[in-house]
């Protein structure tokens, strides 16, 4: 479970007052240029000190609306996949499937914005343009435990370039993108999941 909830503090941006509503509506406008975005990635994590914690790598796929396949393959092999109504979290060396509900992960992780266009959803965050791209912080009252998520993206309508990601602790996680994908057609099956034989099956979106 601890794995867990570090991805969702990644994968999971707007607007509390009036000075930040045009940010807000600059970041979904580009956003909303992204129909789908496939990737590899190289994630860097340190601590509140500045310590390099760990050094991981593996892929990511964004479809809109609400689709996300997010899978590391180091340090562990793990898989988050949402195909817009239910997410999965297969955690091969546990041998645990988690089920939750897309919709639930908003309070949890602002990255689920990347692939949203729910007016309800963006207003539980605030958002600010930087000289790097834009910078998301949850609204009062907003249980995430992500502090800041910032995201920056590729020139010549590359996409996602980095995200950086800050949490209630202090650590910081940043996730570099290459060999990107484009606005190209995605597979359904990309985001779909079938639970392999054998493994715990943990149904958190039974009656959300």
């Amino acid at each position: 479970m601890k794995k867990l909830n570090t991805l969702l503090l990644v994968l999971g941006s707007l607007v509390a007052t009036p000075s930040f509503a045009d940010d807000s509506q600059a970041l979904q406008d580009q956003l909303a240029t992204l129909k789908s975005f496939k990737a590899q990635f190289s994630q860097k994590v340190t601590d509140k000190q500045g310590q390099a914690v760990m050094q991981g790598e593996g892929t990511i796929a964004l479809q809109q609306p609400m689709m996300i396949r997010w899978q590391q393959t180091n340090p562990d092999d793990t898989l988050f996949v949402s195909n817009g109504d239910k997410t999965y979290y297969f955690d091969s060396f546990a041998e645990q499937v988690t089920i939750m509900q897309t919709s639930s992960l908003i309070d949890s992780t602002p990255f689920v914005l990347l692939t949203s266009k729910d007016p309800a959803q963006w207003e539980k965050y605030s958002v600010l343009a930087t000289n790097s791209g834009f910078s998301v912080t949850p609204n009062k009252g907003v249980e995430s435990q992500v502090e800041q998520l910032d995201i920056t993206f590729a020139g010549n309508e590359q996409g996602l370039a980095k995200l950086v990601v800050t949490d209630n602790s202090g650590q910081l996680s940043s996730f570099t993108f290459n060999d990107a994908q484009v606005n190209t057609p995605l597979d359904k099956s990309t985001f779909e999941f079938t639970p392999p034989e054998g493994v715990e099956i943990d149904d958190q979106s039974n009656g959300e």
